[in-house]
């Protein structure tokens, strides 16, 4: 009876130990994915708050070049794609993000025709509204790239970690696959050309 007792106890022993350190793990997965998921929501954020200053933007222009019409409704419809495409952050494949990037790049598009129209109309450039305007949508861009990079660096981590062994079983067993991560605009690499 003791020869029996004593490695049935050595088991258990052992049993609770690798149990102990699935769940260490698992909660280190849970975590890492957290936090990476809640950046992904600041990222979003300030996504939107670009999209929330934008119909301001379009009134300010269209009080002063009314005839630029094309150009302002580009910018509206650009924003329109933006805004109804998102992603869940559970769900962050390479797929939905080049999706989500694509309509974000859009809008940048959008919004830099309509910054190179507003070089036309010299008491546009001098209002103060729109000066603010304009401030407050560089600040977002910058607000916009800083957020991207800090997913990107949560992101990052998470696929490391649960790419490594031994924690790549316990990332299998419980289905948690790597995030897509915010990539550059195609042709971003290359300079633009600047002629005067």
């Amino acid at each position: 009876m003791k020869k029996i007792i004593l490695p049935l106890i050595v088991l258990a022993v052992i049993g609770f130990g690798i149990f102990k350190w699935g769940v260490g793990i698992n909660n280190e997965i849970i975590e890492s994915e957290g936090l990476a998921k809640a950046q992904w929501a600041n990222v979003e954020s300030s996504y939107q708050r670009r999209a929330d200053l934008i119909p301001n933007i379009v009134a300010t222009v269209k009080g002063y070049a009314a005839h630029e019409k094309e150009t302002l409704e580009g910018v509206i419809k650009a924003r329109s794609e933006a805004t109804k495409t998102t992603i869940n952050a559970g769900d962050l494949t390479p797929e939905k993000m080049a999706a989500f990037q694509k309509a974000q790049e859009g809008l940048s598009g959008a919004l830099s025709r309509l910054l190179v129209t507003v070089e036309r109309y010299p008491d546009l450039k001098a209002d103060q509204g729109f000066l603010k305007l304009q401030d407050q949508l560089e600040g977002t861009e910058n607000r916009i790239n800083t957020e991207r990079n800090r997913f990107n660096n949560l992101a990052g981590a998470y696929n490391i970690f649960i790419a490594k062994f031994p924690t790549n079983l316990v990332a299998n067993y419980i289905k948690k696959g790597a995030m897509a991560l915010y990539k550059s605009a195609e042709g971003s690499d290359v300079a633009p050309k600047v002629e005067f």
